[in-house]
This record gives C-alpha cells, structure tokens and sequence, in this order.
C-alpha cells in the first residue's frame, strides 16, 4: 500500500470570486547563493542566506460569465491547493500577483490561460 498524499482542488481567489485552476507548478527560490573565496582548495567555502521567493506558473479555465477577469492586472489573491483526504492540512499561496499571462485556445476542449505569479507568503492551513 501506498503512503503517497495527493492534491484535489485547487482554487484562486480574486476579489471574492472563485477560478479553478486546471494545473499549478510552484516553485521556491531559497535565495541562498554559494561564497566564494580566494583560498587555496580552489572550491566554494559557504554560501549566503537571501530573500525566499515563490513562483507559480499555473493553468486557468477562462470563466465565461459577464464579469471579465482582468489577468494581467490580478493583485493580492490567493490561491489554496486542497488535499484529497480531509486529514492533510492544505497549502496557500498569498499575495500572488501576476508577472506574465499567455493565453491558449485549443479545437477541443476549454479556453485556458497561462499565468506566471509571484506570492509573498507561503502558509500551511
């Protein structure tokens, strides 16, 4: 038997209103970078602590009702991936803007975008 968790809906949320998100791909930058030193054994001798940044490129059905969501100017949403199983906590993102949007039409099948965010926090609930 498998132990392996699995994520089930994943959901963005801009003002007050709910977009299912069809595929995410976060991404942590841990901001450390390698010292180097002029010393004898030629090699790194520690790194340094940065800024930890989040990238998320994530997948949008496009909603087709009257309220049109503007994608390139989205600021402060959230985007919440729930577990399957109601014992796992789940993970959100906060404060996610966006930085690049892509848009892609396809003969069969949903309109879809291609967002690429940034978010602030990263919580687990």
């Amino acid at each position: 038997m498998s132990d392996a968790t699995y994520a089930g809906a994943v959901i963005m949320e801009v003002n007050g209103r709910d977009i299912e998100i069809v595929s995410i791909k976060p991404q942590t930058m841990t901001g450390r970078k390698p010292v180097r030193t002029m010393n004898r054994n030629g090699r790194v001798n520690g790194y340094c602590d940065g800024v930890t940044e989040h990238k998320l490129s994530i997948t949008a059905a496009i909603p087709l009702d009257d309220r049109a969501v503007h994608w390139d100017k989205i600021t402060k949403a959230k985007i919440t991936i729930y577990p399957i199983n109601q014992e796992d906590k789940r993970t959100s993102y906060l404060d996610c803007f966006t930085v690049d949007t892509g848009e892609q039409y396809q003969s069969e099948g949903e309109a879809v975008i291609d967002i690429e965010m940034v978010a602030l926090h990263k919580i687990t609930e």
